[in-house]
């Protein structure tokens, strides 16, 4: 489970792929966005010229000198503000000449757009994109129909009114019917609303893709530059246009082919993602049977994303004795959003959560930034906490962008979109005067409920940091529903720890009071026992702790030996890694049976290993 970062320390040139291991997190490719260009940097005429078209040098066709010298001075100078934000000039000619001299936003917009499609890697389409927004209203799977989710706090206008010739050309040509398929493909992309350069850049670099496909590689590039095809979920939220219209862009075109959507789909989930209740919400008294079979002894808590293909829960929990599946958000324990799903065979009556109470809001854990904080920023809770971070080049083109409208009151709507597209993917929060910056490791510990350097030192990297705590459990979260077992076993727990990860549940029962009499903690990954193995010393535990590096090797007899040295086991907690759950890769989104996912089964066979030792102990 190995998930490179992007550190706002890496060379600004430096390009590094990113795989995710987590539900909610985005694999995002390197560094989005146009390459700068020096301010001062003065092209020739000879340079523009060779970018206009006749009726571009001469500024009318019949004008005089002085208008055309006019109006190319007028049109040099455009050009030349939107290369000093960093825009080549190639592309600042076509936008252009696509929307014309007056409307810069729409310049703005188009140059965004054309800068991510061309420097996109060549790979696999996504369709979706890290933005699990506090304020998300889930039903999936219709999501495709219903996508108001990044930008739902800003007043989007649609942009109607507007042909452009060739799209005037392919309409008339269709009442023909002598388009061809590409041709049709062009005119449907025109008809909801996109702009024809956009749509044939996609069409170039995906020859033959369908037109739902190409409305994603579109939305794709303009929120970034094409994000790595290992999207883990939570996220399986559409990528946006900066114009705001791409929900209903997509809405349309739905409505329009009346597709039937696929099964493998995620499933519908609760809203809100409260499970059977949290501390802020409590639910009315609810009722649940378990079988037999998985009553008492040991218990189990089972987690993986929310979003995985439908079917997957449904196989989770036919094999962990048909219970039913408890979806939590945690940003009802913190303030970040974490979408998860569990099935235990935990009580559910008394649960209480940890205290003190984390904030819940961005500017009650980060108080100082609320100075810095603009009211065109509507956001009071951040997104997943992510495996990867955003670059120091792209907070520097943010600042820079901002800066120029420094004076003027709030920045243009165009620039507000785009910033807080930024900041919703790479959870970016105000720490200056226009100056935005990726969470620091010790702050994302304090989100995810673990304490201060928790993930420090012993030799883990700061991209090993990051990697950790993207892949950890939310303690909060996890705490309120372990809570029950502080009065069912006062003297302590003996734990079976699977996919231990950082020790989120070790670290959940701790800060709980339930002493931890003896931990057996199997995770893959060296960097993450040495920080259970330190954790553990710091905090003077006085059980005994057993770290193992593979459940696919811990077998009946091995637990049979622990078992009958410890007495057996209380607790089983884990989440398998959920690479094949998350995302829309077609091509590795395999479900339970993908390489990393069918882990799952392990600890399905690791549970009824131990019920089966417990049940005959007890005959």
């Amino acid at each position: 489970m190995d998930v490179g970062v992007h550190d706002a320390n890496a060379s600004e040139d430096e390009s590094i792929d990113v795989d995710w291991t987590t539900d909610d997190e985005l694999d995002i490719v390197s560094v989005p966005g146009p390459v700068a260009q020096p301010v001062a940097e003065i092209h020739s005429v000879t340079e523009t010229e060779s970018q206009l078209s006749p009726t571009d040098y001469n500024g009318a066709v019949a004008g005089n000198g002085e208008a055309s010298s006019s109006g190319f001075s007028s049109r040099m100078k455009l050009i030349n503000h939107f290369i000093a934000m960093g825009f080549t000039e190639k592309l600042v000619a076509r936008a252009i000449e696509e929307n014309g001299e007056k409307d810069t936003d729409a310049i703005l917009n188009s140059l965004l757009t054309y800068s991510n499609l061309e420097d996109s890697p060549e790979q696999r389409l996504c369709t979706n994109s890290d933005s699990s927004s506090s304020d998300y209203n889930e039903t999936y799977p219709d999501d495709l129909l219903d996508m108001e989710c990044w930008l739902q706090d800003e007043v989007v206008k649609e942009n109607t009114g507007f042909m452009s010739e060739e799209h005037k050309q392919l309409a008339a040509l269709a009442s023909t019917g002598s388009l061809s398929e590409e041709e049709k493909k062009l005119l449907a992309l025109a008809d909801m609303g996109y702009n024809l350069q956009e749509a044939k850049i996609a069409m170039g670099r995906y020859p033959g893709a369908p037109v739902d496909e190409l409305i994603n590689a579109i939305c794709a590039a303009q929120v970034s530059r094409e994000q790595d095809c290992y999207l883990p979920e939570e996220d399986l939220k559409p990528r946006h246009l900066y114009n705001g219209s791409s929900s209903k862009k997509k809405r349309k075109y739905f409505e329009m082919n009346k597709k039937k959507i696929v099964a493998d789909e995620t499933i519908r989930l609760p809203n809100p993602m409260t499970g059977f209740g949290v501390p802020s919400q409590q639910t009315e008294h609810i009722h649940r049977s378990l079988p037999e079979s998985a009553k008492g002894r040991p218990y189990f808590y089972y987690e993986n994303v929310a979003l995985a293909p439908k079917g997957v829960w449904d196989t989770i929990s036919r094999f962990l004795y048909d219970i039913e599946p408890e979806f939590v958000d945690s940003k009802f324990f913190c303030a970040a959003a974490r979408k998860r799903g569990y099935v235990h065979n935990l009580p559910i009556e008394n649960r209480f959560p940890l205290v003190p109470l984390p904030p819940l809001t961005v500017q009650a854990a980060f108080p100082l930034s609320r100075r810095w904080w603009p009211s065109w920023d509507p956001r009071d809770k951040l997104n997943c906490i992510q495996t990867a971070i955003a670059s120091a080049k792209l907070t520097e083109r943010i600042r820079s962008a901002l800066e120029r409208y420094e004076g003027d009151g709030d920045p243009p709507d165009s620039v507000q979109r785009y910033v807080l597209e930024q900041c919703r993917k790479w959870n970016l929060v105000w720490v200056g005067r226009n100056k935005l910056a990726p969470l620091e490791p010790d702050e994302v510990e304090m989100l995810l409920g673990f304490p201060k350097n928790h993930t420090r030192g012993g030799g883990i990297s700061r991209t090993d940091r990051y990697k950790s705590l993207g892949n950890s459990f939310q303690v909060d979260t996890v705490a309120y529903h372990l809570s029950v077992l502080k009065d069912m076993f006062p003297n302590g727990v003996n734990v079976l720890s699977l996919f231990s990860g950082i020790g989120g549940a070790e670290v959940a029962l701790h800060r709980l009071g339930i002493k931890l009499r003896n931990v057996v903690s199997i995770e893959k990954t060296k960097a993450n026992r040495d920080i259970v193995r330190s954790w553990w010393e710091q905090t003077n535990q006085k059980g005994s702790l057993i770290d193992l590096d593979d459940v696919e090797q811990f077998d009946e007899t091995r637990a049979a030996q622990i078992m009958d040295m410890i007495g057996g086991f209380d607790l089983i907690v884990g989440g398998s890694p959920c690479n094949n759950l998350a995302g829309s890769n077609r091509v590795s989104r395999d479900g339970l049976e993908g390489s990393e996912s069918r882990l799952f089964y392990d600890y399905f066979r690791i549970v009824e290993i131990c019920k089966s030792y417990m049940m005959h102990k007890e005959l």
